[in-house]
């Protein structure tokens, strides 16, 4: 029966992980396992989960340090994070599921789909990058040791002009607003593990293994992580396709919520006719 059920499951290594689990009303219809961004929380899919209008099977948790999981601070990586969803799925009875994931998000999923190919159904990889660059680890440090020093408060204008375009900003205030409400309450510590993990992220040789179709997509105006790395992820993954939204910045899953639905829907049934 179509439903949604909240849930809590708590991981091999002790960590609660929170989810949201929204059932269809088709048995058959397409397993999809959404990760959220940095920072925020699994509300983060709303628009997207509400574009699927029950024609989906959708699995939205928060990552470890995230939401109403537990905020246990450490050392953080993408095949940790990996390893927490895939004990998730198995929680849920899900053999296998098609990803999605945005910027952190797309991270993970690209650590999933290396790591567990037969759970991999598909992976749709939005805004993200197989490696931030050779000075990354130092810059997600200072971006950490800024709001250890100043506050979560004072890197909102900084986030708030990356994540969206100038016009969303203004024609979706209320959307905004609670991305920020969010992230001001983020954990400091485990918001320093977080950026740490991303910062020392180089998934580069993973990405030449994954097998499962991928669907890359990246806004326009993304100057987090720039249509430079979503062609590379492109060109490095085999069975991939690429599309550029137009005048769309780093969170396309909020600023585009039905072209993001659409390519995650496409994505599933590229899967299956090549399943079948």
């Amino acid at each position: 029966m179509p439903g949604t059920k909240e849930g809590a499951f708590t991981t091999s290594d002790g960590c609660t992980i929170g989810y949201t689990l929204h059932s269809a009303a088709d048995t058959d219809a397409p397993r999809i396992a959404l990760i959220h961004s940095l920072a925020l929380d699994r509300s983060f899919w709303n628009g997207v989960i509400a574009d699927f209008q029950g024609r989906a099977h959708i699995l939205a948790h928060d990552c470890r340090g995230h939401g109403r999981s537990a905020r246990r601070a450490g050392t953080y990586t993408t095949n940790l994070f990996a390893r927490d969803l895939a004990e998730v799925l198995t929680h849920v009875q899900w053999d296998a599921a098609h990803l999605a994931g945005c910027s952190m998000g797309g991270c993970v999923a690209q650590s999933f789909a290396a790591a567990y190919p037969q759970r991999t159904l598909s992976a749709c990889l939005m805004d993200t990058t197989a490696w931030y660059g050779p000075d990354a680890p130092k810059e997600w440090r200072e971006r950490a040791g800024a709001a250890r020093s100043k506050g979560m408060a004072a890197l909102v204008d900084f986030q708030s002009t990356r994540w969206v375009s100038d016009a969303f900003r203004v024609s979706h205030k209320d959307i905004l607003d609670r991305l920020v409400a969010i992230f001001l309450n983020n954990d400091i510590d485990c918001y320093q593990s977080t950026c740490e993990m991303l910062g020392d992220a180089d998934l580069r040789a993973q990405a030449a293994s994954i097998e499962a179709p991928v669907a890359v997509v990246v806004g326009e105006e993304d100057y987090a992580t720039p249509v430079a790395m979503a062609q590379w992820l492109h060109q490095a993954i085999r069975h991939s396709s690429l599309t550029v939204i137009p005048r769309a910045r780093h969170l396309t899953p909020v600023e585009c919520p039905r072209e993001i639905a659409g390519a995650i829907r496409k994505l599933t049934e590229v899967a299956q006719r090549l399943k079948s």
